[in-house]
């Protein structure tokens, strides 16, 4: 017997054929309709989101500083500080430092631990959810400036970490000016772990038990049932969290400020640290916001490969 595919509505004879007269101008009339409502939320993102944004950029047009006769009227330079900046020889490192600690503390290290915790705190007892939530969680729920001055007392050269070294015989290094930035990495995948494991372990819970079960039966191992049927399922989760995560680290100041002060030197100064510096430090603010104008384009440029893998497959 012949299977018949049903026919859609739009290309029916007499229906889908043409366009009804009106039909596109009634739908976006019903579209402005229902944005009406988002008016204030628009208008608000506009006035605390896009203002300042702006006021930002011309700032980094500007020789404002926070000494001398430019600190009472400063004048446009156009993209001077912007050719300056390019020409400093501390920019570039300054961004190599800056993808290094996004993509090891972030993208790697926070994603991986944290879908790692959810699977482990899924398939464990409660004593062990209980112990692993409480040690993780606590780490996120801490003020950062407290945080960072706990990361401070552990990796500090009399710290926790070389006063445990010693109890073995063990000479540990002087790890915030030997190796500041595998400090502040490490410091900042203890800070942030637990929102990854938070948001993984919600989108566990929409992995099918029964598909589980039955490649299980069928002999496929953990390794497999995790890149074939898991990570496929939650990798939307996957998306987002990516997008958070990199826009959190990426605003990372307190931590390595207070770890590191982005010494010894520049060897750990991140673009935000470096923004700090120049603006508040040195005094040139329009300096300073240009390098904060990057960071922007920076982060606005993540942010685009994500929503892009975020966007509904069509089929």
């Amino acid at each position: 017997m012949a299977t018949l595919t049903p026919v859609r509505p739009e290309l029916e004879p007499g229906r889908g054929d043409a366009p009804r007269p009106g039909r596109k101008k009634t739908g976006t009339r019903r579209s402005l309709v229902r944005s009406v409502p988002l008016l204030p939320a628009i208008v608000l993102l506009a006035i605390f989101l896009l203002g300042p944004v702006i006021s930002s950029f011309y700032g980094s047009l500007t020789d404002a500083s926070l000494t001398g006769a430019t600190a009472q009227s400063s004048s446009f330079v156009g993209f001077d500080n912007y050719v300056e900046l390019f020409a400093d020889p501390d920019f570039p490192k300054s961004v190599v430092l800056t993808l290094i600690f996004l993509i090891a503390s972030a993208i790697v290290g926070q994603n991986v631990l944290g879908l790692g915790l959810a699977i482990l705190m899924r398939s464990s007892n409660k004593i062990v959810r209980a112990m692993v939530g409480t040690f993780v969680v606590t780490a996120w729920v801490l003020p950062e400036i407290v945080a960072a001055f706990a990361a401070y007392a552990f990796f500090n050269d009399t710290g926790t970490i070389n006063s445990v070294l010693a109890l073995i015989g063990i000479e540990g290094p002087n790890w915030l000016y030997a190796l500041p930035m595998l400090s502040v990495i490490l410091a900042n995948i203890w800070r942030g772990t637990a929102f990854s494991m938070l948001v993984y372990a919600a989108a566990l819970q929409d992995v099918p038990t029964e598909i589980t079960e039955s490649a299980e039966v069928d002999g496929a191992t953990g390794w497999q049932r995790l890149v074939y049927i898991t990570l496929p399922v939650i990798r939307r989760s996957i998306s987002t969290n990516l997008m958070l995560t990199t826009l959190q680290t990426l605003s990372v100041f307190t931590l390595i400020f207070v770890m590191t002060g982005g010494g010894p030197g520049t060897n750990s100064s991140t673009l935000p640290v470096l923004a700090y510096q120049e603006a508040f430090q040195f005094g040139k603010l329009g300096f300073g916001t240009a390098i904060a104008t990057i960071l922007l384009l920076v982060g606005a440029a993540f942010s685009l490969v994500y929503i892009r893998a975020l966007k509904p497959e069509v089929d």
